[in-house]
């Protein structure tokens, strides 16, 4: 874990609408959309597989609180994120504090009209050489 001073998320004072006793809820500011969530842990980490099982257990549950309570009301589902990319600074948009995103989403909502219909033209079929490369890796 690399030494942060600055964790805005670390003590993130009156932002938080939600806690469990390892995990907890705050707007995110900037936001994607409206009712752009993140659930993190309350203690500093990084890499997501630093999570202890209780951290990992009350992050999913303030996850699927928030996905019931959104679902109908802000969107018609919802995406669940999570980035890992140490190769990037931290910087108004990337803090280094774990954080899983909640986003409520619809067909042709914002985000899709922006970056998603886009998205198309970067799928590539998978073709048996990869896939025997990448599935060698998890045996």
């Amino acid at each position: 874990m690399s030494e942060i001073t600055d964790c805005p998320f670390c003590e993130p004072q009156d932002r938080v609408l939600k806690e469990t006793t390892s995990a907890q809820v705050l707007l995110s500011d900037p936001r994607k959309v409206p009712g752009h969530f993140l659930v993190m842990p309350k203690r500093h980490v990084e890499k997501p597989w630093d999570l202890t099982e209780q951290e990992i257990q009350d992050i999913f549950e303030l996850i699927f609180f928030i996905e019931r309570r959104i679902i109908g009301k802000l969107g018609d589902g919802c995406d669940i994120r999570q980035n890992y990319r140490p190769f990037n600074r931290q910087d108004a948009l990337k803090v280094n504090h774990l954080t899983f995103h909640v986003v409520p989403r619809s067909k042709d909502d914002y985000i899709h009209l922006v970056s998603e219909r886009f998205e198309k033209d970067l799928f590539a079929e998978l073709d048996d050489v990869e896939r025997a490369a990448v599935v060698k890796l998890l045996k």
